[in-house]
């Protein structure tokens, strides 16, 4: 058994900087393919995109800003991202070149750009993947029902970067969304050593074969969209009262404790056990768990219990292993969606037309990555920074550079 106690007031740790790429960002967008005619084009894909994620670098969010921030830049400034007359395009440009773009082709450039090494040595399941859907707020005005969520997006917990990105078509149901277009998106993250996480609606049969198939692994809840298997768990670990527990053959836990963020002394119990891998009838199963978290807020006790399945063996994924990873999956909301949604204004944007939302979006979590690969943590602080300092936003982008912070 394992217990560890935090430090109180413990938060989302720091994204983990990475060795930079030898290619640069403006580089990397070179690949994806222009949608325009070759006639009469007059600025370079590449110099577009880049100043994009320079303008948005300096807390210039929407596509108007964008155009209005290269208008007011230096010639210099120009000239490195690629606009050698010191002309850039305007708001009406940008909007239409964003709309027709192939967002698949741009997830791709960026996810090449920003992975980490996938293989790790020290045995499997090393780098945790969280699996999330995103919804962007202000296309709602612009959709009559549908779906809420409109992106599936692979997000590294150490390092903080996007891995993948795949948009949702319009009008489908949330969960039937997410699952339509989750094949796809695991097809194009390298799940060796890695470790997909993710909610219930990802334990799938389907998925959790294709991810062990890949040469990965998967930590996952399990809920009523999974019956039976929901209830063998369940059965094992808390059978039905006046019941015979059952003897655990094979138990392994473990304790953390946290106090802070309005709550007092936060319990969290993972009891782990192989005791169904030769009955389950699951892709991979290694092991099963039970986590219990029990907590005080404004005076009350309150209690959630939630049951869950892995890929990873006792030997590459102790409990307190487990644990982590399981509390890594959050990573997705606190240093990509909510930075997404309240620094860099994703819910505000109004954008609806063609690719014009999935490009914004990746263009933002392009904007993080660069940040996030230098360990920046007070990112609303940095981009103050480079909205008084544009040539130093530039420079995160057009070659590799230090760790500058």
């Amino acid at each position: 058994m394992q217990c560890t106690v935090p430090a109180p007031g413990v938060s989302s740790p720091a994204p983990v900087p990475l060795p930079l790429a030898p290619t640069s960002l403006a580089a990397a967008f070179a690949g994806v393919p222009d949608p325009r005619r070759r006639h009469g084009t007059r600025y370079a894909l590449p110099a577009i995109l880049a100043m994009a994620v320079a303008a948005i670098l300096s807390n210039h969010l929407s596509v108007l800003a964008i155009a209005e921030w290269g208008a007011r830049q230096s010639a210099a400034v120009l000239r490195t991202l690629g606009f050698p007359d010191g002309r850039t395009p305007c708001q009406s440009t940008l909007q239409r070149l964003f709309a027709k773009l192939d967002g698949q082709a741009l997830s791709a450039a960026l996810g090449a750009r920003f992975a980490p090494p996938a293989a790790s040595p020290g045995g499997r399941g090393r780098q945790g993947v969280s699996v999330d859907g995103k919804a962007q707020r202000g296309r709602l005005h612009h959709e009559t029902g549908g779906c809420p969520v409109h992106a599936l997006t692979a997000f590294c917990h150490d390092h903080a970067v996007v891995l993948a990105h795949e948009p949702i078509e319009r009008g489908a149901d949330k969960a039937e969304g997410e699952l339509t277009v989750a094949p796809a998106l695991l097809a194009r993250v390298d799940w060796r050593g890695r470790v997909l996480t993710g909610d219930a609606l990802v334990c799938q049969r389907r998925l959790c074969r294709q991810v062990v198939e890949a040469g990965g692994d998967y930590v996952l809840l399990v809920k009523e969209n999974q019956p039976t298997l929901h209830h063998d768990i369940q059965l094992l670990f808390d059978p039905p009262p006046g019941s015979a527990p059952l003897p655990l053959l094979d138990r392994r836990e473990t304790r953390t404790v946290e106090r802070g963020h309005g709550r007092q002394d936060e319990v969290r119990q993972l009891v782990a056990s192989t005791d169904l891998n030769d009955y389950l009838d699951w892709p991979g199963v290694g092991q099963v768990f039970r986590l219990e978290r029990t907590w005080r807020e404004r005076g009350r006790a309150k209690r959630a219990l939630h049951y869950g399945i892995s890929s990873l063996p006792p030997e590459d994924a102790p409990p307190a292993r487990l644990l982590a990873l399981k509390r890594g999956h959050w990573q997705i909301e606190n240093l990509l969606h909510r930075r997404k949604d309240v620094t860099l204004g994703e819910d505000r944007s109004l954008i609806h037309r063609g690719q014009g939302p999935t490009v914004m979006a990746q263009l933002r979590e392009a904007a993080l990555g660069v940040l996030h690969r230098r360990g920046v943590r007070r990112v609303a602080a940095r981009l103050r920074h480079y909205s008084q300092h544009p040539e130093a936003a530039v420079a995160l982008l057009v070659g590799p550079t230090p760790r500058d912070a």
